[in-house]
This record gives C-alpha cells, structure tokens and sequence, in this order.
C-alpha cells in the first residue's frame, strides 16, 4: 500500500454555511461541490487547495458519526483522506498488518468515491480514510 496522495482533509462543523462563508470570504477559496450522504447522515462542501481537497463535514443527524464527533469534540479536524489503488487489496494489507479496520469492504462515499475507515485507535489518533476512484463503467 502506498497512498498516490492526500485526498482530502475533512473538518467537522456545526455549520456548513458559515464554515463555507469563512473559507469563501476569509481565505479566497471556492466552494465548488456541495453534497449529501445520507448512509452517513453528513452534508459536505469541498474546495480545492492544489491537489489536496478541504471537505467540510455538517451533519444531518445529531445521532451521526459527525453529530457525534462534534458533540464529543467540538468542531475541527475529523479525518485524514489518502488516494489509494486498490481499495479492497489494501484494506487486506493493512488488516494482515494489525490495523483495526472500521470497514473491513469499501462503502461508497462522497464525490462518487469508493472509501474506507481506518479505526484512530491503530492510527496513532488520526482516523484515517482510505478512498479510491472506482474504476470507469
């Protein structure tokens, strides 16, 4: 397994229109998606910083994994996206590896990516997640 890049970096926020309006306003930056994921009851916006993407993460249910994160936390960094090939291949790896896996197959996620958790426990405190572009039909 060896990531091709940072996929994206996620943010958690209490409120997406606010936290867009600070990054649009404060810092120049476009917004240029906005989407929901109901499987994962969160709301998401996405700039574009080279080839790094900012998503910032609203949930849509207080009983969500971000609802939870934000009321256990308080907003801020959530999780830490690699681009990696071979999703499936490298969530076997880094499982035969001693990794705790939160999905142990791929799930679909935002922007029609195919991604996987890593559980923060085996990641020296940073959940991880594991994305890759599925393959053209």
């Amino acid at each position: 397994m060896i990531p091709t890049h940072i996929e994206h970096i996620g943010i958690a926020v209490k409120n997406l229109e606010e936290a867009i309006a600070y990054y649009e306003k404060v810092l120049g930056m476009d917004c240029y998606a906005i989407e929901e994921v109901q499987e994962q009851k969160v709301k998401t916006a996405f700039f574009q910083v080279g080839q790094t993407k900012i998503e910032l993460l609203e949930s849509t249910d207080p009983a969500g994994p971000i609802g939870k994160f934000i009321e256990k936390r308080g907003e801020g960094l959530h999780h830490l996206a690699f681009a990696v090939q071979g999703l499936e291949d490298t969530l076997a790896t880094v499982a035969e590896r001693g990794v705790r896996l939160i999905d142990k197959q791929p799930r679909k996620g935002a922007e029609g990516l195919n991604i996987a958790f890593l559980h923060p426990k085996s990641t020296y405190g940073t959940l991880t997640e594991l994305c890759e572009k599925p393959a053209a039909e």
